[in-house]
Formats: C-alpha cells, structure tokens, sequence
C-alpha cells in the first residue's frame, strides 16, 4: 500500500477523487490539502481518513506521502513540483502543467536527473478508442487534419484571463492538441488567428472567444484546429477530429466514438449523388462504416496506470509522463506566441 496526498481540492481533484476511491487496494489517504479548509475536509469526510492541511510543505513533511496528485490552477506551478522532487516523490500533474516554458522545462529536467515517476492529466490516451485510431495511422497516409472544438466559458473566475488561465486553448483544447500529437506525430510550425470580439457580456473576460490554428506536421500533413468558447448550447457546433486520407477518413469524438469511412465494394457510377469527376471535386457516393464506441473512464486507467508505477518502480506503461506531455503544452503556447506576434511560430520541441 501507498500513501497518497492530494494537493488541490476543487473541481478536477474531485474528478480523481472519484478514481480513487475504488483504489483501496493499492493506496491509503494520507493527506488532503487545499487553502480553502472545507474543500480537503470533504474529501478527508469522504474516505473517512487522513489529514487535512492548508499548506502542502506542512502536509509533505508531515505524512510523508509515497506519492502525490497536484491538482492546482495553471498559475500556481513551480513550487509545488521543485519541493516534490526535492523530497523524491513521484508525481501527478494536472495540464496544462505551467503556462512558460522555461518553468517546464526546468521542472522537466530536474524530473529527469532524479529519476522521478510523474504523469499528467491526459486521459484521453488512455481512451479504448487510441487503439483503432493509431492502426488508422499506421495504415493510411494522412493528407489533412480538421480539428474544432466549440463549448462556453467555465465557471471559474481565473479562467477568464489568459494570464491565468493561458487561454482556451492552454487550459482546454490542449486534450485535442495533445491526442492529435500522440496519434499522428509531432508538429513544426503552427499560425494562429484569434479574436476576443464574441464574449460582451461577461465581466473580467480577457482572452480569445475564437481563434483557428493551421498546423503544419514534420510528417507532412496540414492541420486546421479552431476552438472557442462563445457557444450557449450544443446545437451551436459538432466538435470533432476528422483525418483525412486520400480514400477514406476517420471521426475521433474524444471520450466518445471513432468513425471510419471509407467506399463500398459498389462501384458509383458518374452520376450519382452529386460525386463529378474530373472538375477537382468528390462528396456524396454510398460508403462503408465502422464505428469504434468509448467504453467506461479513461480516467480510471490513467490514474491506476501512474499509480500502479510507483508501486512497481516501472514507469514504462504511462502514457503521458511529464516530459512528453510537455511538449504538447509547447504547442499550444506557441499557438499563443503565433496570435500575440501576428507570425508563424516554428516548434522547438526541446
């Protein structure tokens, strides 16, 4: 059994909350921490055990914990992680991890030179539609990649404010970005267009309501990802990632499904539906389709994953460990640096 400690009792310490309690047989509550009380004395309230701290050091140096879940705002990263791998303690952490990269690659490299087991919060790999989705991968040459996602604004205050939040697409779109890297490759230049002209009517709002990224992938792919947060309900878009290949594409809903489509075996005929040749165009025509669903949490396997490493000693079996995820928060900062700058922002990947 591994003591565990939770630093951050709000809305996405409850969603891990929700994992763990089906951990038992792997973990013991060591310590809850959050600078509102009342939040780590629910979760305390919850399981029936372990302390409850206003400060982290004080819970660290006190319980001891074998490994720790940092579930805190983007603004409140540094710290936290540098005191975690002073102690040698494997870490959690939530994305998007730390809204400079310097401060993520410093935590990265210090991470490294210890040895450290960490993860981060990118559930969606865990996902059993990953499966069909790379084998999509591996066996057609992707053309183009049509990414959106489309919803309203949180209600947390400091999401409001790219200087706090990093924006949409730090705090929020970095799940399509980062399963866009994972399943098809990394990127090399990104050109961002936002705009703040959408959202009036809520005070203190102080980044893009919508912007659309062109990606241009090492692999050769083109990429169009857009995301904003001006809708009132579902009927406002059909969020989605298409992947395009030359015969046939596939539809990741994260979470969700995965579609491929491709042509039947019946040859189409010249005039059916509205498929003209030869002018450059191609739609319509009967098609074939398999649809992959998503089955239970990802959730629950991304965190069993992180935990059942640091049991082991064998970090091997996470999928998204502190210095890859890092460089899909490289890529939407650069999508940033691209809106700010008004020019194309080339990927160090370093």
């Amino acid at each position: 059994m591994k003591k565990l400690a939770i630093i951050g009792c709000g809305g996405i310490g409850t969603y891990h909350m929700s994992h763990f309690i089906g951990f038992t047989d792997l973990i013991e509550f060591a310590g809850f921490c959050d600078l509102i009380p009342e939040r780590a004395e629910c979760f305390a309230d919850e399981v029936g055990c372990g302390k409850v701290f206003t400060d982290y050091r004080e819970m660290l140096d006190d319980v001891k914990p074998d490994l720790v879940f940092i579930c805190v705002p983007p603004t409140e990263h540094g710290k936290i992680e540098f005191d975690l791998i002073d102690r040698d303690i494997p870490f959690f952490v939530e994305k998007p991890l730390a809204l400079d990269m310097e401060l993520g690659r410093e935590i990265r490299d210090r991470v490294m030179a210890k040895g450290l087991i960490t993860a981060s919060g990118f559930q969606c790999r865990y996902s059993n539609l990953v499966e069909p989705s790379v084998s999509f991968m591996e066996e057609n040459e992707i053309v183009f990649i049509d990414c959106t996602r489309m919803g309203g604004i949180p209600g947390i205050p400091w999401w409001n404010k790219r200087s706090t939040s990093g924006g949409q697409i730090v705090e929020q779109t970095i799940h399509q970005f980062d399963i866009i890297r994972y399943l098809y490759g990394e990127p090399d230049t990104v050109f961002t267009f936002g705009t703040r002209d959408f959202i009036r009517d809520v005070e203190g709002f102080d980044t893009e309501s919508l912007s659309t990224t062109v990606v241009k992938f090492k692999k050769g792919a083109l990429a169009a990802i857009s995301t904003g947060c001006y809708c009132q309900n579902g009927s406002s878009y059909d969020s989605k990632i298409i992947f395009s290949a030359k015969d046939k594409r596939a539809e990741l809903k994260i979470l969700d499904s995965f579609k491929i489509f491709e042509e039947a075996a019946k040859k189409q005929s010249d005039t059916e539906g509205f498929v003209i040749k030869n002018d450059g165009g191609l739609a319509g025509g009967e098609s074939g389709e398999t649809v992959y669903k998503q089955v239970g949490d990802a959730g629950i396997l991304c965190d069993r994953t992180f935990i059942e490493a640091v049991i082991s000693g064998d970090g091997s079996k996470i999928r998204s460990p502190y210095e890859d995820a890092l460089r899909s928060v490289e890529f939407t900062l650069a999508c940033n640096q691209s809106m700010d700058t008004g020019l194309p922002v080339k990927i160090s990947g370093d």
